[in-house]
């Protein structure tokens, strides 16, 4: 409750919450929107709506966050969910798979802005520690609770409406979104030591390569993405072709992971708290995670899934991928110099979705081409790599201290590289 006392906080919540449920509405919709255009070949047209969505977000993310300290972040963020709004408006009445991609190009350009920029404004909000920890938290939630209801939402509008109706839900949560981010009050970044826009994008790829805790985030996040390519892209077609399931069946799918995600998010702060490193939680998850995904395989494989096999390992998936990505900003924040916290926040989003951008593609083109018989296994092979390479690279150890300030060192070297990016 003290971090709900923080009114701009309270508003900056309530803004991300709001949006998160529009924009859950709309994963659902756009997915059916591909089926209703393409068939058996949804699959493929959402794989590639989303990959553009990871390149996106990849390349713009961290050239916002290069860019940020020179902006009022307010009006920024404002301006961004406009557009989303006006994007989403107009895809009930696209008619061909060309007019999907680009719509979907630019709402994902503007959310790769916003997203970075958002979640860098929280620590300059929540200054506290332990605040800061359950603001984490909070925001995980706010995430699960949308994967879960905002399926649920659709599986019940579906009874009564077209799912085109749903890309109206988007944009008033777009739009009330953005009535509330401009009622907070909004700090602007704090200048860094460094004004090169291609040294920050630099520099936080390089911290993050050489600091064990985020090179073991960096594997975590093929682990995340290489089981959640199979929940997001591989769903619809699933239900509808190998299920026989209909609309309402897709959604009350997608929420099952949804629920998975919320029972761990629920939990895991009071874990946390007991705990002086992130890591086992971490390590849990990606095990949960790599076990779900070869399961699904072998499901593929031999034909035997079925509709509550595949909740379950939805459900596992959701809850994995909790555990993982809830301390992921606890982990940067504790080894992420204060001033390069905005940078660190896109470095983690451009890197971590460049991991999706590795699933996306093997989950729907390969899984319409050769079956998910073929892309599955791809994708558990992937995920048990990650974790592998999760244990290699971030050892058991002492965790460090979180960092206040910037070391002089890092200053001189910032001209080779530099500090980009945080995410939680």
């Amino acid at each position: 409750m003290a971090l709900f006392a923080i009114r701009d906080y309270r508003r900056l919540f309530g803004a991300q919450v709001i949006a998160l449920f529009g924009t859950g509405l709309a994963t659902v919709a756009l997915g059916l929107l591909a089926y209703d255009l393409a068939g058996s070949d949804a699959a493929a047209v959402l794989a590639t709506a989303l990959t553009i969505k990871m390149v996106l977000y990849v390349v713009i993310a961290p050239i916002a966050a290069a860019y940020v300290d020179r902006l009022p972040r307010r009006v920024f963020l404002v301006t961004l969910d406009v557009i989303r709004m006006a994007v989403v408006v107009a895809l009930p009445f696209v008619t061909q798979v060309w007019q999907v991609y680009v719509l979907v190009a630019l709402l994902q350009a503007a959310s790769a802005a916003f997203t970075p920029t958002f979640q860098a404004v929280i620590p300059d909000v929540v200054t506290d520690e332990a605040d800061f920890t359950r603001a984490l938290s909070a925001s995980q939630v706010a995430y699960t609770m949308e994967s879960l209801l905002s399926p649920v939402l659709a599986a019940v509008a579906l009874t009564f409406m077209s799912f085109n109706t749903l890309f109206v839900g988007t944009a008033v949560g777009f739009g009330v979104s953005a009535l509330l981010v401009r009622a907070a009050t909004v700090p602007n970044a704090r200048p860094t030591a460094s004004s090169g826009a291609l040294e920050k994008i630099v520099a936080g790829v390089r911290t993050f390569t050489r600091t064990r805790e985020l090179r073991g985030v960096m594997a975590l996040n093929l682990v995340v993405a290489s089981a959640g390519s199979i929940v997001v892209v591989n769903t619809v077609n699933l239900v509808r072709d190998r299920l026989g399931g209909d609309q309402a069946g897709v959604a009350w799918m997608l929420a099952a992971s949804g629920l998975g995600t919320l029972t761990v998010a629920l939990v895991l702060p009071r874990i946390l708290d007991r705990l002086d490193s992130e890591r086992p939680v971490m390590m849990a998850g990606a095990a949960v995670l790599v076990v779900a995904t070869a399961v699904a395989a072998a499901a593929a494989v031999t034909g035997t899934a079925s509709t509550p096999l595949i909740a379950i390992l939805w459900s596992a998936i959701g809850a994995g991928t909790a555990a993982i990505v809830t301390p992921t900003g606890r982990v940067i924040r504790r080894v992420v110099d204060a001033d390069a916290i905005p940078t660190g926040f896109a470095a983690q989003f451009s890197l971590s979705h460049a991991a999706w951008l590795l699933a996306y593609p093997i989950a729907g083109w390969i899984g319409v081409s050769a079956g998910l018989e073929i892309a599955w296994p791809i994708l558990a092979a992937f995920a048990a790599i990650g974790a592998v390479a999760a244990v290699i690279v971030w050892p058991t150890g002492r965790p460090r201290p979180v960092r206040t300030k910037t070391p002089v060192v890092d200053a001189e070297l910032v001209g080779a590289a530099c500090a980009c990016c945080r995410a939680v």
